[in-house]
């Protein structure tokens, strides 16, 4: 199957590790902000406390990005991916019997840890391992298939949620992880093409062993500006949507909106994020890399200005349409730069330093926001001052080129 069939092996691995991406939903800030409030109310916690918990894990739990990476540069992904998988559904089955602050804490460290680090960035490298030449595609698909799983995921969780109870939401994707997720990945996922006889890209048969895969070294990546404009830029949209997501409701509401007008806001996002993926996909094989950031950037600042301004539904769909469309172009562009400008080498070290760099700022989004709101009352100050901050980055972006391609190498060092 792997070698003679007419469609490329490394399609439906992209489909599992989109799939394991929006399995990550119970790790990330968005996905808790799910639960927030009924889990505010039921365990009696303040909200500032509630922000401080979640930072204090988050950041904790960022180390899971850093040591995954070695792990799928050595083990590969297919191990990887399931043992993952089958550990953040244990620990988000055990995170619906929290009973109180010390439970909570424990399991808020885990679950990022397990989610938004391990399992985003396995689910990432193993894309930038099967797709090389064609990686801007490979990303733009990749994006709109998990897109459109959290888009299903979003109202499906909400409405257990909401008929259920969240525990009966969290049980229900853990058992999801242990039963669906972690047997598909083994099954259906291998290494990398290499290893199935085949060339990345679906090039023909395979012209290397699997253990010559080209590209820079960590350490050369990481000692570029380029490589931390881009997981800065990617950062920046992790710390405005995490502390957006976690606090969603509650910010639209010192607008003056419902809790009908905040779902309705999550859509449009999720849609138009759909848009800013497959533009950006689009864009990446005709624009420069680092102007399409700066773009993306821009167009994220203006999404996050105009927030503390919004006043009528018009403004607050189109709020959501900017933030949808800048993040989805940032999206594709921080899915799909590693490999393309770094290569396979290391890929697994360089997309894990930057997926903890973003798992940082995540946890730093909602401990801002609420930062905010406990000295002046208002989300108001805080939005202003990041839209500033990303158009900085968004400036500097246009002044920095990318660096050399990576040269070749006979051999795989350890990292």
């Amino acid at each position: 199957m792997m070698g003679g069939a007419r469609v490329y092996y490394g399609w439906p691995v992209l489909l599992v590790a989109a799939a394991a991406m929006v399995g990550t939903l119970p790790g990330r800030t968005q996905g808790l902000g799910l639960i927030t409030e009924p889990l505010l109310a039921e365990l009696g916690l303040g909200r500032f406390t509630y922000a401080q918990l979640n930072f204090w894990a988050t950041i904790i739990g960022a180390a899971g990005a850093l040591g995954i990476g070695r792990a799928i540069d050595r083990a590969g992904s297919r191990v990887v991916l399931t043992c993952v998988s089958v550990a953040l559904g244990a620990i988000v089955l055990l995170m619906s019997r929290t009973q109180g602050a010390a439970d909570l804490a424990v399991w808020l460290t885990l679950t990022p840890a397990l989610g938004q680090s391990a399992l985003s960035v396995v689910s990432l490298a193993i894309v930038g391992h099967w797709f090389v030449r064609r990686i801007d595609r490979a990303m733009a698909v990749y994006s709109v298939v998990m897109s459109l799983g959290f888009m299903l995921a979003f109202p499906v969780v909400g409405w257990l949620v909401q008929t259920a109870g969240w525990r009966s939401a969290w049980m229900t994707i853990g058992f999801g992880h242990l039963v669906i997720l972690a047997p598909i990945a083994w099954v259906i996922v291998r290494r990398n093409p290499e290893a199935c006889g085949l060339e990345p890209d679906g090039d023909g048969p395979a012209q290397r062993p699997p253990s010559q895969v080209t590209g820079h070294t960590w350490r050369e990546a990481l000692g570029t500006v380029a490589s931390w404009l881009f997981a800065v830029g990617a950062a920046l949209y992790g710390l405005v949507a995490s502390g957006i997501g976690l606090f969603n409701e509650s910010i639209l509401a010192e607008r003056g909106f419902g809790p009908q007008v905040y779902y309705q806001t999550l859509v449009v996002t999720a849609l138009t994020a759909l848009v800013g993926n497959g533009l950006g996909g689009w864009l990446a094989g005709r624009v420069p890399l680092l102007t399409l950031l700066s773009i993306a950037l821009g167009v994220l600042a203006a999404g996050v200005g105009v927030l503390p301004v919004v006043a009528t539904i018009t403004q607050a769909m189109g709020w959501a349409v900017a933030m949808g469309l800048g993040g989805g172009l940032i999206m594709v562009l921080f899915f799909s730069v590693w490999p393309r400008v770094f290569g396979r080498r290391h890929l697994g070290v360089i997309q894990g330093v930057a997926q903890a760099l973003t798992v940082l700022a995540s946890a730093l989004g909602p401990l801002l926001l609420a930062w905010c709101v406990e000295w002046t009352g208002s989300y108001r100050s805080i939005f202003f001052l990041l839209a500033g901050v990303i158009t900085g980055v968004a400036i500097l972006s246009t002044l920095v080129s990318l660096p050399l391609p990576p040269r070749e190498h006979n051999s795989t060092p350890r990292a």
